[in-house]
């Protein structure tokens, strides 16, 4: 019995001497480098991305002011013109003062609509090459630690 209580013990600090072999700390050295390497590439698309995002998303809210601004101008030339006009032509300058409105209105929509396409365009590119960066930095990882045991196993 003590035999084999002492094989084990043996057994044991063997595998210890042996995981600790220099090719097997070389190799982890260098999965733990490949490691950071992929890291910091992955937060660095990561801020790129986010960056591209909140830039798209500025521009959109820019674009809504702008449309908005124009609105207002219009409405002002509105009361403008009917306060100017003689009393018996203010319903038709107000007609086609609301008319002009209608139609600044019409076109900052248009443009808000499309400026908050390319926003979300802009944050689902920016969560696609998010999820790469990630997938790349976990094909790293697995590709590093498959490294180890390679070395490991060869000792």
């Amino acid at each position: 019995m003590s035999k084999i209580i002492a094989t084990l013990i043996a057994g044991l600090f063997a595998t210890a001497a042996f995981a600790q072999t220099p090719e097997v700390t070389k190799a982890q050295q260098e999965a733990n480098k490949d490691v950071a390497k992929a890291e910091q590439k992955e937060m660095k698309v990561d801020a790129k991305a986010d960056k591209k995002a909140n830039k798209a998303v500025a521009k959109a809210n820019q674009t809504h002011d702008e449309a908005q601004a124009k609105v207002n101008v219009e409405a002002a030339k509105a009361n403008e013109k009917i306060a100017k006009a003689d009393p018996e032509d203010k319903n038709k300058a107000a007609a086609k003062g609301e008319k002009n409105i209608a139609k600044a209105e019409e076109k900052a929509n248009k443009k808000a609509v499309k400026a908050d396409a390319k926003a979300i365009k802009a944050t689902v590119d920016a969560t696609e090459d998010k999820a790469l960066a990630a997938n790349k930095t976990d094909a790293v990882k697995a590709k590093s630690a498959a490294e180890v045991k390679e070395a490991a196993a060869k000792h």
